[in-house]
């Protein structure tokens, strides 16, 4: 089970985890503290049904003979403090601002272009396209306003009903944001000033 952004739940408290309800040890648990706090932190950790500890424990010696010691005892102790917890809770609070703002922003720029459903979780949102058409068009055109918005499609193996756009919106301020979707706008819209 990867978990990485359970704890940006917009709707409701977060889902239990799997891991959390499995009774026979066949649920295997990781995640990162690389999206949930910085990137270049670059700490993970997986949560392992006691008959496995010994094998992961094994193929960790020989695949990584080095940890990262001074930042595990670090976030160990940021944890321990309680500060972890009360960064998830700001930031979530900040990204469900920035959500607001990025649903408000599509509803004026794009509205009948570009369908954005309010997600309960996450850090992304897919903005759909109308049936037919091309999201790789779509993104490229996009990435020529300066949009990032990668095409749904190179997620899937075969070719879905409908294209999309995947939208991040979580590393971006408000203001961004509306000129992000104002770019936007530009670059799928014809004649949109």
């Amino acid at each position: 089970e990867d978990d990485y952004d359970s704890e940006y739940r917009y709707a409701s408290r977060p889902v239990a985890a799997l891991q959390g309800l499995d009774r026979s040890g066949r649920v295997i648990y990781f995640g990162t503290f690389s999206k949930v706090l910085f990137p270049a932190l670059r700490l993970a950790y997986m949560v392992v049904p006691p008959a496995l500890v010994e094998s992961f424990t094994a193929a960790k010696a020989v695949t990584d003979r080095h940890s990262p010691t001074v930042e595990q005892a670090v976030l160990a102790e940021f944890i321990r403090e309680g500060h972890f917890t009360r960064h998830i809770r700001r930031m979530r609070a900040l990204y469900l601002e920035r959500l607001e703002t990025l649903l408000e922003a599509f509803g004026r720029e794009l509205d009948g272009v570009v369908e954005l459903r309010r997600p309960e979780a996450g850090m992304h949102v897919i903005g759909w396209l109308p049936p037919g058409a091309s999201d790789r068009e779509a993104s490229r055109r996009a990435a020529a306003a300066g949009v990032d918005a990668a095409p749904v499609s190179s997620f899937y193996v075969s070719r879905p009903a409908r294209g999309g756009l995947m939208l991040g919106y979580t590393g971006y301020n408000r203001p961004a944001l509306r000129e992000a979707t104002r770019r936007l706008a530009r670059a799928l819209v014809p004649g949109a000033a």
